[in-house]
């Protein structure tokens, strides 16, 4: 195959200081992760490139994807590896690198050079000039154009020469593992998920909270929610799912407090339980895909009510989408075709006709008063019974 290793590129990491290989080892470590999935592959870091060496027969499109969901990457670029970097070698090479992927046609292109091995004879100045003169002599269809070139063709020069001209986007963010963990209140909507996602991107490590309310929500609404935490480990890495049985704590709430205030209520014993969940299991945060507005109990009245029960952070990644933007995040990352299936969450299950959109605090926390210890215990049964999944 043309190309027998990857080159993979960061962004966010090169700014850090002294700290970077940190980061540049777990970026390494999340790709090597990633790989094991599908073949032996080896990867490298050094001198501030992480390098991909493929085995002798790889799946190129496979290889491809799975570096798509390693977050950290910001580019993958397809590499020619030229063992022999030798200037009269690397020259002829190179144009059969040029003539393999460009064949004939007409294109304009620039040459780069970096040269991180410094006793390489040629200066990155001369190798870009001769082997533009080359490509020029070689290929009658093809101009320079250092402005705005159609192609750029990079070479490498180390221990061996490295020549690439295409670059794939990655997903870019931080390697996962880098910042903490968080507790994800997953539901089967769209908008968790891709919470989940875009926590992770920050180089957080993800687990999940599903609250189920059998019999009022199927076991189709459950699995479709282990299918969501299913499609987001592929970039999160496998992720623990709490599956709490929340039926008893909503049926006490909708029995004992006013109807307009059962969202809220329910939402902040959602919180309560995550929170405490979160913290066995060595939680910084929690997670959410709440965006203001979107609905009652997603108004900053609502959110601030929600907010009082929670000593932890709270993370809101979505929390200035709109609902198209997420729904374009979904669609890229695979979620949305299941996240739009018609199995209702205890969530939906439980709305009132007119729930109040701008809670008052104190009000919330009278009504609570009235489910006393007989809440108190069912929370507490409710985090006993927990089922506890890996996907």
């Amino acid at each position: 195959m043309l190309y027998k290793a990857f080159l993979i590129k960061y962004a966010e990491i090169g700014l850090k200081g002294k700290n970077r290989w940190v980061f540049e080892n777990a970026l390494r470590d999340q790709v090597q992760y990633h790989l094991d999935k599908i073949g032996e592959y080896r990867v490298l870091r050094e001198q501030g490139r992480i390098y991909v060496e493929c085995p002798g027969q790889y799946d190129y499109d496979e290889t491809v994807e799975a570096l798509s969901k390693v977050f950290g990457v910001s580019a993958i670029c397809p590499v020619c590896v030229i063992e022999n970097p030798a200037w009269d070698n690397l020259i002829g090479k190179v144009g059969d690198f040029v003539k393999e992927v460009y064949g004939d046609r007409e294109f304009t292109f620039k040459v780069e050079a970096k040269r991180a091995d410094k006793q390489y004879p040629v200066t990155s100045p001369e190798i870009c000039a001769g082997m533009g003169e080359y490509l020029l002599g070689r290929f009658p269809n093809a101009r320079v154009d250092v402005r705005n070139p159609m192609e750029r063709i990079v070479v490498e020069i180390r221990n061996q020469a490295y020549v690439y001209s295409q670059v794939l986007p990655g997903p870019g963010g931080m390697p996962v593992g880098t910042g903490g963990k968080a507790m994800l209140l997953l539901s089967g909507g769209i908008d968790s998920p891709v919470a989940g996602y875009l926590t992770a991107k920050r180089g957080v490590c993800v687990e999940a909270v599903y609250f189920h309310a059998p019999p009022y929500t199927s076991e189709r609404a459950k699995q479709k929610v282990i299918d969501l935490a299913r499609i987001i480990s592929a970039y999160t890495g496998p992720i623990r799912l709490y599956v709490v049985n929340f039926t008893d704590p909503q049926l006490l709430i909708y029995e004992k407090c006013p109807h307009e205030e059962l969202t809220i209520i329910m939402r902040r014993y959602m919180m309560r339980i995550a929170q405490t969940l979160a913290e066995k299991d060595g939680c910084m945060a929690l997670a959410t895909g709440e965006s203001i507005g979107q609905v009652a109990s997603q108004t900053l009245h609502s959110l601030y009510a929600t907010n009082a029960v929670c000593t932890m952070p709270v993370l809101r990644p979505v929390i200035s989408y709109d609902k198209q933007e997420i729904v374009t995040v979904a669609e890229r990352i695979g979620t949305y075709e299941t996240s739009i299936l018609p199995y209702e969450d205890c969530c939906t299950i439980f709305v009132a006709k007119h729930p109040v959109t701008k809670p008052v605090l104190k009000v919330i926390e009278r009504s609570e008063e009235r489910l006393g210890e007989e809440m108190e215990k069912l929370v507490e049964e409710a985090i006993r019974t927990a089922e506890v999944l890996t996907v």
